[in-house]
């Protein structure tokens, strides 16, 4: 038997089963790894209670009465067919549109740079809300179909929820009719 090696000597179940266990060992240090950084992420990453933590408002899902559909990118040059033109006002199929439910921040004359941001944001938010998914235009429900500048005046609605409460929901407008926020 001196003339076998050491592997001839084990038997070839009990070589099988160290060499499986070599091969577990080798795993080891990247199995501690993905578990560390898995336990991190999860209390990292987990929600918490209480705090200055603000959920944000549900993005309505179409419904069955949502035909209303297109691509709006924000509004730039004299030629408007459908756009953004600010966070209450869109050009849609050659209309211009005034969302009846809101108000927003000023874009085009604001009083102050908090406002011309917050205006900004609420025109990209706007912008963001119509591109998700088919809508519907309904009409006002207080009654008048335009406003002092010519432009209708409509509610834009996903899944009959209003589009603008989410904008209302996020601070990014006020609701139409009530007191008007400072925005400066």
């Amino acid at each position: 038997m001196s003339n076998l090696t050491p592997n001839d000597r084990w038997p070839k179940a009990r070589r099988a089963r160290a060499s499986a266990a070599k091969r577990k060992g080798r795993w080891f240090p990247i199995a501690l790894v993905v578990l560390s950084l898995g336990a991190f992420s999860a209390v990292f990453f987990a929600p918490t209670s209480g705090g200055d933590i603000v959920a944000e408002p549900a993005v309505p899902i179409a419904g069955a009465g949502d035909r209303e559909e297109a691509y709006f990118p924000i509004c730039s040059g004299p030629k408007r067919i459908t756009c953004v033109v600010d966070g209450d006002t869109i050009w849609y199929r050659g209309s211009k549109i005034r969302i009846a439910d809101i108000d927003t921040p000023e874009v085009s004359k604001p009083g102050c740079a908090n406002e011309a941001a917050l205006g900004r944001k609420a025109t990209v938010r706007l912008q963001v809300l119509l591109n998700e998914g088919p809508f519907s235009l309904e009409p006002n429900p207080e009654g008048r179909s335009e406003d002092d500048y010519g432009r209708s005046l409509m509610l834009v609605t996903r899944g009959g929820d209003s589009l603008g409460a989410v904008l209302v929901g996020e601070g990014l407008a006020e609701q139409w009719g009530g007191p008007r926020k400072a925005w400066c």
